[in-house]
């Protein structure tokens, strides 16, 4: 056994002397690497027709850093650069999701203003920034009960002496918790997690805040109701969100988690008779007004081509069949395209769509994990680390390593 393992590692030692490891040479296979996953996204790009997100302070696609502004039409220009490089026809575009910033969606020299350019492409605004900016403005009201519990976040959070004394009353007060959250607006998910923990100390907050800021105590306890309903509300708003994000989400498998969404709001007849039971913080709390926000439906329109086509589909009892299957296995049929040209059409869009700019703020999240202070200095836009990371495509290794030399000469 003693003799098995000198032989082994006198094999694993040669196959290390083999490997390069100067000062560069990791880095430089890292870049290489990357290189060659992003020509190998260009090469599928190039065939097929596919979705982009935008985020008007960063170009994930691009990987590059806007040279001048962030104008909507710098941005296109970049992209449409890019692509001609790349020789990937824009009219591959199906679809974009935004942020819904004005550089993106304004009137006249907004990005999307350019995009026009490309026939039949369509755009998202991220569904997930659009509940955030409902999230923003319920009511004059109720953005007044936030302001409240921001303020009162900011006075124990502000001061070192403040945070102290607050961590030792939730401790004597047998608390689950001794720290408040701090918000953050850009965000999407801290708000809710705010709130959530606030309430949970409120009445901890309460007494710190006696003799304090007096004024405020009061503001946060006539505004206890609408803060317990923002908390549930928030909630309700983070769960959706979660739902929201991922790599396979399209927009088929987003409408049943808005529509449930929707729904769990809409409980009229429960509030009518002042039940309270999917929101579990206000039921707990005194009740004084009841807001209720009501829906309408939305117009639609149908081709009587598409109409037809529907009523066959329904009536097919062997792709009734399949379908059992699951709808994505389903849609991509070979036959679907030719048997229903209209259906197609418009299903294709609801599969390659993106419903939120949920890869950006992965994205956002990436760059930070590389920038590190020892790392502050690392320029991932001509580094491979930042593709590597984001990309699921495997760099071809055998092709890489085929460029070497086994044996290189110095």
């Amino acid at each position: 056994c003693r003799q098995y393992n000198i032989e082994y590692l006198k094999y694993a030692s040669d196959i290390i002397k083999k490997i390069s490891l100067s000062n560069n040479t990791v880095q430089r296979r890292m870049d290489e690497m990357a290189q060659d996953v992003e020509d190998s996204l260009c090469g599928y790009l190039k065939t097929s027709w596919f979705s982009i997100q935008l985020d008007e302070s960063t170009l994930i696609i691009i990987a590059k850093y806007l040279q001048t502004d962030t104008k909507g039409e710098s941005i296109f220009h970049a992209l449409d650069e890019f692509f001609k490089e790349k020789e990937i026809p824009l009219s591959n575009i199906l679809s974009l999701a935004t942020d819904g910033a004005p550089v993106m969606v304004g009137c006249y020299s907004d990005f999307l203003a350019y995009l026009k350019k490309v026939p039949n492409a369509f755009t998202v605004h991220c569904i997930i920034h659009r509940q955030h900016l409902v999230a923003k403005n319920l009511s004059a009201r109720l953005h007044n009960s936030l302001q409240y519990v921001i303020q009162a976040i900011n006075t124990i959070r502000s001061k070192s002496l403040n945070d102290r004394l607050f961590k030792q009353l939730c401790i004597e007060n047998d608390e689950e918790f001794n720290r408040l959250l701090l918000h953050t607006e850009v965000r999407w998910l801290s708000k809710g997690a705010c709130l959530d923990r606030f309430y949970k100390l409120f009445n901890s907050v309460l007494e710190f805040l006696k003799g304090k800021n007096d004024a405020l105590q009061s503001n946060l306890i006539q505004s206890k109701s609408d803060i317990a309903y923002l908390t549930d509300l928030f909630q309700k708003f983070n769960e959706s969100n979660l739902q929201l994000q991922g790599d396979e989400l399209n927009l088929i498998k987003t409408k049943p988690v808005i529509s449930a969404f929707v729904t769990k709001l809409l409980y009229k007849r429960n509030f009518g008779r002042g039940e309270f039971s999917q929101f579990p913080n206000l039921s707990g709390a005194e009740k004084k007004d009841k807001d209720i926000l009501s829906y309408c439906d939305a117009n639609t329109e149908e081709s009587p081509q598409l109409h037809d086509e529907l009523m066959e589909v329904t009536t097919n009892d062997e792709l009734k069949f399949k379908f059992k299957s699951g709808y994505q296995q389903f849609w991509l049929q070979k036959e679907i395209p030719t048997a229903y040209p209209e259906i197609w059409t418009v299903i294709q869009k609801f599969l390659i769509a993106f419903p939120s700019s949920y890869l950006v703020e992965r994205g956002f999240s990436a760059v930070t994990n590389l920038l590190t202070k020892k790392r502050n200095q690392l320029q991932i836009v001509n580094r491979g680390d930042l593709r590597l990371l984001l990309m699921k495509i495997e760099p071809r290794i055998t092709k890489l390593v085929a460029a070497y030399q086994v044996h290189p000469s110095h």
